[in-house]
């Protein structure tokens, strides 16, 4: 550039022309310095910031990034583990979930969720007998409410077509929503990901009997939200639909609370009331004013025959109704309030008002597992065992595991990201005499086909026995309560079954006409 300067002839306009050249070649390289000096959207290798204001990490890491400082050590024990088992053949699963969330119970939920990962990969690496090829966990950060899950997604995309990644599955999505319907559809259909699916229970967040190819190559460890309120019936069959009240949020577009409210709809028939209903904020998380619609909404249902409460929300509302219905006026009336396994995070809600369990209302959820499901004295012979859950317990107190952070199972997150880690594990290393170890794309996805019968996987939530559609045939439900004299405690109530009663040893389907 300097050189075509001094070529340009003398005179005014050639000085003027010279000048302005000259300031446009400094403001680049200042531009240049800044981008180099200045922000950057890199947060490390696979990562980057997104978003507004300051952003979020989001990408994909394989622990060398800590994407919540309370991930930090367990982070740092997955990028141990990946490092140690270099030189190995091995593949590769991804963890996809928001991982650094706003409020503090979900912090705690994401840890209990990626602990739970990497014992699984801890216990394929370790306690499998040598079995190949081995487990490489990557975490994978779509940012908060799956905001940025597109961009995530195509990166693993990519990784799936790496011969030096081997992406071979994806677990996690904590959450039935639109938007993590979109990413798991984009990943299994778009890039033929297998994906075994979290604690998401919508029923159309997975594939059916109308809709077999909804999401191909998706299967799921959790009983559906339908599964779970026909569990809950069967467990209550006492209950007199005269004496039942469903409150309901109105938004559109959440699939677990359009899945409660049908589930819900069904349970009650002959209920003399209409639901009483209520809006969320479109961000659920947030406190929103429905805490001042429930104080207005409880002196109605006072004035009610309700006795039992179904409660079809996410669990920041649920937690400000039961706060509102143990301040209710009608103090001599007692209350029984029923909703989903998303209540699992209610325990470690600070805000909840433990005092409304000594003034006669009880909560009660069906959670997709409890350590006390399979270890108590009345647990049935089959279904699950106590083997299984033992084996997840006893893993997580051994010192070689390293720093994790406490880990707790009576929430039921740790144990079903082990026990999606364990069914895609399980796939993965599904091989027939002449098999390559490292399986294709879509071998994997076949080999859910073959998760049922002698195939099932002991989970330590319980068999996880797959139908042809991918999702768990009668999968054990937890039933359990908060417990009035622990705050934070969630205690066992019984084992509930979507058919009324344990799963055979057999395992598998019934034929569907």
């Amino acid at each position: 550039m300097t050189s075509f300067i001094r070529r340009l002839p003398g005179g005014p306009l050639t000085k003027a022309v010279a000048l302005f050249v000259t300031l446009v070649v400094l403001g680049t390289a200042a531009w240049a310095g800044y981008r180099v000096f200045g922000p950057d959207a890199s947060c490390g290798q696979g990562v980057e910031k997104r978003g507004p204001g300051k952003g979020e990490c989001t990408g994909v890491t394989d622990g060398s990034h800590a994407f919540a400082p309370n991930l930090k050590e367990v982070s740092a024990r997955i990028k141990a583990e990946n490092d140690r088992i270099k030189g190995e053949p091995y593949v590769s699963i991804a963890v996809m979930l928001p991982m650094d969330p706003t409020q503090s119970f979900e912090q705690q939920k994401t840890l209990h969720e990626v602990q739970g990962a990497y014992l699984a990969q801890y216990r394929a690496n370790h306690e499998s007998n040598s079995k190949k090829p081995a487990i490489r966990l990557l975490l994978a950060n779509p940012g908060r409410n799956h905001t940025h899950w597109q961009p995530v997604a195509e990166q693993l995309g990519s990784l799936s077509e790496n011969s030096s990644a081997n992406l071979r599955a994806v677990i996690g999505f904590d959450v039935s929503t639109i938007t993590t319907q979109r990413a798991i559809a984009y990943l299994t259909n778009e890039r033929h990901i297998p994906v075994v699916g979290g604690p998401i229970t919508a029923d159309g967040s997975g594939n059916s009997k109308l809709h077999p190819n909804a999401y191909r190559g998706l299967a799921r460890v959790v009983p559906t939200t339908s599964d779970q309120a026909a569990a809950l019936s069967n467990f209550n069959k006492d209950i007199d639909p005269k004496n039942t009240l469903v409150v309901e949020d109105i938004r559109t577009g959440d699939t677990y609370v359009d899945a409660l409210k049908l589930a819900f709809a069904l349970r009650t028939k002959g209920s003399p009331r209409a639901p009483e209903q209520y809006r969320a904020p479109d961000e659920f998380h947030e406190e929103g004013t429905t805490a001042n619609a429930f104080d207005q909404m409880v002196d109605t249902i006072c004035t009610s025959s309700a006795k039992v409460i179904y409660f079809a929300g996410r669990p920041v509302q649920l937690r400000q109704f039961v706060n509102e219905l143990g301040n209710r006026g009608c103090t001599e009336k007692k209350y029984l309030v029923i909703t989903g396994s998303g209540a699992s995070t209610l325990a470690s809600d600070k805000r909840l008002d433990w005092s409304a369990f000594h003034k006669g209302v009880t909560l009660q959820y069906a959670a997709v597992a409890h350590p006390e499901a399979w270890t108590g004295p009345k647990a049935p012979r089959t279904g699950g065992s106590a083997a299984a859950y033992r084996a997840l317990a006893g893993l997580a107190t051994r010192k070689e595991i390293g720093a994790i952070g406490p880990v707790e199972l009576t929430d039921s997150r740790t144990i079903t990201f082990y026990d999606a880690g364990l069914t895609a594990i399980t796939a993965i290393r599904m091989r027939d005499d002449g098999d390559p170890v490292i399986p294709a794309l879509g071998r994997v996805a076949d080999s859910w086909l073959r998760l049922h019968g002698m195939g099932k996987v002991d989970g330590a939530s319980g068999w996880i026995c797959l139908d042809n559609y991918g999702n768990p045939y009668n999968k054990a439900v937890s039933v359990v309560e908060l417990a009035p004299d622990s705050p934070g405690r969630i205690r066992f109530v019984g084992l509930a079954w979507p058919t009324g009663r344990p799963t055979p040893n057999e395992c598998t389907a019934p034929r569907s006409e």
